[in-house]
């Protein structure tokens, strides 16, 4: 069983900072193992372990309530609470100076879950970035890594195409938790910034989120079980193709599908390369939003038979080989703009390359 730090609160939180005025960066993830949200908590030790001044949201807003990808949320005043709520997901990524103008350190409380493309890890970058700027403490609360930390998938990101889905040169499937992100962030970008961190006890890094002890609450719309988590470092990539990651249905990430794909051949081929830990399920989907909306996609489900051995992300590679070479007048990748990058393909920043994606192209040849 893990415990977290917001469950002793009042002992973990750092001495030097009470009595500060402090903002926090929540979303719908942000709660205990009773789950309370951590702003209930905030809340209970408000006016004496400090002063609670503004709270702060990330993609997908503050209550997680934009549905689909890449759509801005407008900050607002908390009517209960008579305080700023600021939106990271807008005009802002970084929070602006105004932003921090009536704060003494920053509080953040944001489940990631272990993939680079992820973007709460990179609304923690650069909040670090800009409170290393005004001298302000950054106090992170670890969380687990939905998918362990004993393992890591994909290339390290090429900062010559770095964006909002990758700002530092980790992997695809980086292997670490929050708070130790945190520290790298701080150790190799940010070494004036000073940062706490609220340990977990009882974590181990081999660990997946079912062995924790701690509920799964939906860390934005679109990762709604853990199952979602595993195949997302892979599949994160049908984002910048014209094949459906199954938004819009209530499996994405582990469906993905076209008008245009023949399922059965699909599915045979793919469970022919014998890929370890998964089986691919023939399936039709018509989504209600986002790419197909309302057409019948042929595709596949993606059957995890073990955790243990199973590589989403070279799962989805080969997944993109095949279609780029059996349908090349249909498959596509989509042009920018992509999570605020407004040149180079989606599917380069994703990816963290140029080049992976020409070799890519040329092995697939």
């Amino acid at each position: 069983m893990v415990k977290l730090a917001i469950s002793h609160f009042q002992d973990a939180f750092p001495e030097v900072l009470r009595g500060c005025r402090l903002g926090a960066v929540l979303h719908p993830a942000s709660v205990d193992a009773n789950y309370h949200y951590t702003l209930e908590t905030l809340m209970s030790f408000n006016g004496t372990l400090f002063e609670l001044a503004a709270l702060y949201g990330p993609q997908h807003g503050i209550k997680g309530h934009t549905q689909d990808n890449m759509i801005e949320w407008d900050g607002y005043t908390d009517k209960e609470l008579g305080i700023p709520v600021y939106s990271l997901y807008g005009d802002h990524r970084e929070p602006s100076p105004e932003m921090l103008q009536n704060i003494d350190a920053l509080f953040v409380d944001l489940q990631d879950v272990g993939a680079r493309y992820y973007t709460f890890i990179w609304t923690l970058y650069l909040c670090m970035r800009a409170c290393e700027k005004k001298g302000i403490p950054v106090v992170v609360h670890d969380r687990p890594n939905p998918i362990g930390c004993h393992k890591v998938e994909g290339p390290i990101l090429d900062l010559e195409y770095s964006s909002f889905v990758g700002l530092h040169s980790i992997p695809v499937r980086h292997g670490k938790t929050i708070g130790e992100l945190a520290r790298l962030f701080k150790m190799e970008c940010f070494p004036k910034c000073d940062l706490y961190v609220m340990e977990m006890d009882g974590y181990k890094k081999e660990m997946w989120f079912d062995q924790t002890g701690l509920p799964w609450i939906m860390p934005s719309p679109n990762m709604p079980t853990l199952d979602t988590a595993i195949v997302y470092p892979g599949m994160c990539l049908f984002e910048a193709t014209n094949v459906s990651e199954g938004r819009g249905t209530t499996r994405p990430f582990e469906i993905f599908g076209a008008p245009f794909i023949n399922a059965p051949e699909l599915c045979t081929y793919m469970n022919r390369l014998n890929l370890p830990g998964v089986y691919f399920r023939e399936n039709y989907f018509q989504p209600t939003f986002h790419k197909g909306a309302g057409q019948i996609c042929g595709g596949a489900q993606i059957h995890v038979l073990d955790r243990e051995v199973f590589d989403s992300f070279e799962m989805a590679v080969q997944i993109l080989k095949y279609l780029f070479n059996r349908y090349p007048n249909d498959f596509a990748w989509k042009e920018p703009p992509y999570e605020y990058e407004f040149h180079k393909l989606p599917i380069d920043i994703l990816l963290g390359s140029g080049t992976f994606r020409k070799q890519f192209i040329e092995t697939a040849l």
